[in-house]
């Protein structure tokens, strides 16, 4: 691994998970001209279990905040092992899917916690523009997927 985690995310119980596998048939970077694209990343903690749950009944928002986090944790894997922390010149965009109660209106503070942990990251590079979106399912029930869009060297 070569980014050292801050001790904020040792406070938040944090590691960095596995490399993800898909799950399906695609692929989870791809790479176009100066950009790279990361497939969605379900939040899954650092032994492969997923955080499952709708945000708003079955989760509570500080539930769904630490889904966020390894969700984003799963995309950070990604991006040590496929395009390497030292050539990542900006995060550009995230998009983020929260598993909603129907009445549930906080999606973003969910995706907050998502967006502090990359920006604790990797500094400026780690700020981007971002949509926070309430779903009713996402796959294996995970109560957060995120896929972000990377500008690299």
């Amino acid at each position: 691994m070569s980014l050292a985690l801050p001790e904020t995310l040792r406070r938040w119980g944090l590691e960095l998970p596995p490399i993800p596998k898909p799950v399906g048939v695609y692929q989870p970077v791809v790479r176009a001209g100066g950009f790279v694209f990361l497939s969605g990343q379900i939040s899954r903690d650092s032994k492969g279990k997923v955080l499952a749950g709708k945000v708003g009944s079955e989760l509570t928002v500080e539930e769904g905040k630490q889904a966020a986090r390894w969700a984003a944790l799963q995309a950070v894997s990604l991006i040590d092992s496929e395009v390497g922390p030292d050539r990542l010149e900006q995060i550009v965009r995230m998009a983020g899917f929260v598993q909603s109660a129907p009445d549930f209106i906080g999606q973003s503070d969910v995706m907050n916690a998502a967006s502090e942990l990359l920006i604790e990251l990797f500094g400026e590079k780690g700020r981007h523009v971002r949509t926070s979106v309430g779903v009713p399912s996402l796959p294996l029930n995970a109560a957060v997927e995120i896929e972000l869009t990377l500008k690299v060297q």
